[in-house]
C-alpha cells in the first residue's frame, strides 16, 4: 500500500517539482529524439548509474522512448557518460587538459561530430560532474533549447551546498510547514526509502552535495542517533544519498557522553571525553565509510556546550575535530550562540552582539576540519535584519553562512514569500573585510580568506505533503537555494525564469504572472509585517501572525522599544549598545550615522521619534501606515494574477496555491490592523489619508 501511494504522488505535477519531464508533443520532439537512440556509459559508478537512469526516466517521460545502453562501443551511441580519465578526448578532437580549470565538480557538456555522427559528451571530472551535467543536460531540453552545438563548462562556486534537516525522531519538524518527516516515524527512522531517493533526485539536480538529517537540537538518549539502535537505518539512508552525490552529516548532543556514555562530565579537556568522542566516532564510519561529520548547536537557548566547564567554543569543536580527523570527518559549528536569559534592557546584553563577541577572539584556534556555521543576520531569519558582522571578521577559520529555506519567520508556507531576492542582497553585501568589494559571496566561498573549507547551509523546507513544501510556490525557495549556492552570480530573474520553465511550462501569461508574485512578495510580506528592519512582531512560540509585544522573552520588555515617543533599538556607539562598532569602518560609519543609515534598517539599528523622516520623505509612523495598506493591496493583485492562471495550469497546484491566498490575505490583514491600531494608539498621530484604523 505504502509504494502504491509513493507510486501515485509520483504522478502528480506537484510531487515531481521542477523535475517534470512533460511529454513533448510538438515538433520539439523529433528533435530532441534523435539523441535518446542509445546512451553510452564509459564510467562505471553508482553515482553515473544514478545519471544514467535519470536519463532514462526522463526519455521515457518526455519522448516516450527507452534508449539503449551501451557500455562498450561508444561510438554507436548518441549521448556519452563518463569522466575525463575514461572518455578519450583526443578521439573527439578535444584538448586532454579541457577541465583542468574546473573543480572535482565540474564538468563539459559538448556536442561534437564522431565519423560523421552527432553526439554529445557529458565529461565530469568525477562521477558528480556526469551526474550534475546530466541535471542540466535535461534542463536545457525541459526548457527547449537547442542541443546542437553545446559547449557548456560549468562547476560550483562554493564548495559546500548544505541543506540541514530539523527533522525528529517522533517525525515532527522543527519550523517545519509541510507536513511531517519524510525520514522519521513512530520514534524511529523509516524504512521507507522511495520518498527520500526522490528527495535525494531534487536536491542532486539543484547542486547540493551534503545534508544533515536531524534537528539541531538533540535532546536525551532516545532522539540521539548516533547509537547502535539507530545506525544500521542511517546507513541506509546514506546509501541512498551517496548514490546522488550527497554526503550525510549527523546533528549531536554536546552531552553525549553524558547521556550516551554513563560518563560524569562532557568536559572537552577530559581525557575520558576525548576517548569516548573517539570511540563513538570510530564506530559511526563503521556503518557510514564516508560520513561527514556533526553538525553541533551548543550553549544557546539552554543546550549544553563547553561553556559549562568554564571551556571556549574552540575547545568544544576541536575534541570534536581531534576524533574525525582520522577520517576526514568535519565539525561544523553553529555560531548561534546567546544567552536567552539575559535582560535585554541592559545595552551590555545586546543579543545582535553575541555571536561576534563569542567568535571573534578565538579566530584561528579551531582546527581545519572546523566550520563555524554564521547566520545571515545576527538575530534569527527575519523578513529583513543586519547582515552578520561575524561574516568577514574571521581571517583564520573556516565558515558557512547559514540560510533560512524553511519561511519561520516569513510566513511558514502558508504566505507566499519568495526569499532569492534577500539571499542574492546578503550575498552581494560588501563587508570591506579586505577593502571594498569584499562580498559575503566571496568570503563564503573561501576565496578571501583561503579557507580550507567552506560554503553554504540552508534550514530544510519540505516535508511528506504531496507537494513536498506544503505550499507549492514555496518549492522555489528551495530550487533558488540550490541554484543560488552552485552560483551566486545568476541573477534572480534567471533563476525564477528557470523554475517557473521547468515547473509549470513556458505559456507567456502563466511566466509573466508567476514571475511578478515571486519576485514582488519579499516586498510585500515585508510591507504588511514589522517595518523598517525592527523585526520580530509575532506570536510568540509558532512564530505565525501579528503580536507587536509577543516576542518570547519579552518579560524584559518589548523588543522595539517603542513608547509613546518612538521605535526602534538604539545600536550606536555613542548612546546604544555599540553594536554597529562590530562591522568593518565603511558599514559601522554608515548604520551608525541617521542621516546614511539604510530607511529599511533604520529601526534596526536606531531609535528614533514618530516624526522622523526618512530618505523617502515620509514620517516614521506614516511609513508604517502606508506600508501595511499598501501590502494587503498588493497581495490582492497577487490573487488576482494567479486566478487568471486556472485552466492554464495542473488543477491540483492552481487549487493548493488559490487555498494558501486565502489564508495569506486573512494573516496579511490582521498584521495590517494589529500593527496600525497599535502604532496609532502609541503615537496618537492619524493617519495622513485618513483610512480607517481600529
Amino acid at each position: 500500500m505504502l509504494e502504491q501511494t509513493i507510486k501515485n504522488e509520483r504522478t502528480l505535477k506537484s510531487y515531481r517539482a521542477w523535475l517534470q519531464y512533460d511529454k513533448i508533443e510538438d515538433i520539439d520532439r523529433k528533435l530532441y529524439l534523435k539523441w535518446f537512440t542509445a546512451i553510452g556509459v564509459a564510467t562505471d559508478t553508482k553515482i553515473t548509474k544514478s545519471a544514467v537512469n535519470e536519463i532514462i526516466w526522463a526519455a521515457e517521460s518526455m519522448l516516450e522512448k527507452t534508449p539503449d545502453i551501451n557500455e562498450e562501443t561508444l561510438d554507436r551511441t548518441s549521448i556519452i557518460l563518463g569522466t575525463y580519465r575514461h572518455i578519450h578526448l583526443e578521439e573527439y578532437g578535444l584538448s586532454s587538459d579541457l577541465l583542468e580549470d574546473v573543480n572535482e565538480e565540474g564538468y563539459v557538456i559538448k556536442t561534437v561530430n564522431n565519423n560523421e555522427k552527432q553526439q554529445i559528451l557529458l565529461i565530469g571530472k568525477t562521477d558528480k560532474g556526469i551526474l550534475y551535467a546530466t541535471y542540466h543536460l535535461l534542463r536545457l531540453i525541459q526548457t527547449k533549447a537547442s542541443l546542437e552545438d553545446l559547449h557548456i563548462k560549468d562547476a560550483p562556486k562554493n564548495q559546500f551546498r548544505m541543506i540541514n534537516q530539523w527533522d525528529n525522531i517522533d517525525g515532527s519538524i522543527e519550523r517545519g510547514y509541510a507536513g511531517n518527516s519524510i525520514f522519521y516515524v513512530n520514534d524511529n527512522i523509516t524504512d521507507n526509502l522511495e520518498r527520500v531517493k526522490d528527495y535525494a533526485r531534487l536536491l542532486s539536480s539543484i547542486g547540493m552535495n551534503a545534508i544533515s538529517i536531524n534537528n539541531v537540537n538533540v535532546w536525551d538518549e532516545e532522539t540521539n542517533i548516533i547509537t547502535e539502535k539507530y545506525l544500521p537505518k542511517v546507513k541506509n539512508i546514506a546509501e541512498v544519498f551517496r548514490a546522488y552525490g550527497i554526503t550525510i552529516y549527523l546533528s549531536i548532543n554536546y552531552a553525549s557522553p553524558i547521556v550516551l556514555g554513563s560518563l560524569e562530565t562532557a568536559d572537552p579537556l577530559d581525557e575520558n571525553v576525548q576517548n569516548w568522542w573517539k570511540q563513538k566516532v570510530a564506530e559511526i564510519y563503521k556503518y557510514i565509510p564516508d560520513f561527514g561529520g556533526f553538525v553541533v548547536k551548543a550553549d544557546s537557548e539552554n543546550r549544553p556546550g563547553p561553556f559549562s566547564y568554564g571551556r571556549n567554543h574552540a575547545d568544544g569543536a576541536n575534541v570534536l575535530a581531534e576524533a574525525l580527523k582520522p577520517f576526514n570527518g568535519i565539525v561544523i559549528w553553529r555560531c548561534f550562540v546567546y544567552n536567552n536569559l539575559q535582560d535585554w534592557r541592559d545595552k551590555e546584553t545586546d543579543r545582535a552582539r553575541a555571536a561576534y563577541d563569542h567568535f571573534t577572539p578565538i579566530d584561528g584556534e579551531f582546527l581545519d576540519n572546523v566550520i563555524l556555521q554564521i547566520k545571515n543576520g545576527p538575530m534569527d531569519f527575519q523578513v529583513r535584519e543586519g547582515i552578520s558582522p561575524l561574516l568577514g571578521a574571521l581571517e583564520k577559520t573556516n565558515q558557512f553562512i547559514e540560510l533560512q529555506v524553511t519561511q519561520e519567520y516569513t510566513g511558514q508556507q502558508k504566505d507566499v514569500c519568495y526569499l532569492v531576492p534577500q539571499w542574492k542582497e546578503i550575498l552581494e553585501f560588501d563587508t570591506y573585510a579586505k577593502g571594498q568589494g569584499t562580498k559575503i559571496k566571496d568570503i563564503v566561498n573561501g576565496s578571501v580568506f583561503k579557507n580550507n573549507y567552506s560554503g553554504i547551509a540552508a534550514v530544510s523546507n519540505i516535508g511528506n505533503d504531496i507537494n513536498w513544501t506544503g505550499h507549492t510556490l514555496a518549492q522555489a525557495n528551495l530550487y533558488g537555494y540550490g541554484r543560488l549556492t552552485w552560483n551566486p552570480d545568476l541573477t534572480t530573474e534567471e533563476i525564477t525564469k528557470e523554475w517557473i520553465y521547468l515547473t509549470f511550462g513556458q505559456n507567456d501569461q502563466v511566466v509573466e504572472n508567476i514571475t511578478y508574485i515571486l519576485l514582488n512578495s519579499w516586498k510585500t510580506y515585508e510591507n504588511y509585517t514589522a517595518p523598517l528592519g525592527v523585526g520580530w512582531m509575532v506570536n510568540p512560540g509558532h512564530h505565525y501572525g501579528p503580536n507587536v509585544d509577543g516576542y518570547e522573552y519579552s518579560k524584559w520588555g518589548t523588543y522595539h522599544f517603542a513608547d509613546c515617543h518612538g521605535i526602534g533599538v538604539d545600536r550606536t556607539v555613542e548612546t546604544g549598545t555599540g553594536y554597529t562598532s562590530q562591522y568593518f569602518p565603511q558599514n559601522a560609519e554608515t548604520f551608525n550615522s541617521l542621516e546614511t543609515c539604510p530607511d529599511e534598517l533604520l529601526l534596526f539599528f536606531h531609535h528614533v521619534p514618530y516624526t522622523y523622516v526618512l530618505h523617502s520623505g515620509e514620517t516614521v509612523i506614516q511609513h508604517i501606515y502606508n506600508t501595511h495598506f499598501e501590502g494587503v493591496e498588493e497581495l490582492k493583485e497577487f490573487i488576482q494574477k494567479w486566478n487568471d492562471l486556472d485552466g492554464l495550469i495542473d488543477k491540483v497546484i492552481f487549487e493548493n496555491v488559490k487555498e494558501r491566498f486565502h489564508m495569506q490575505l486573512e494573516n496579511a490583514k490582521e498584521w495590517r490592523d494589529q500593527i496600525n491600531t497599535y502604532f496609532y494608539r502609541k503615537s496618537g498621530i492619524s493617519d495622513d489619508k485618513n483610512r480607517k484604523i481600529y
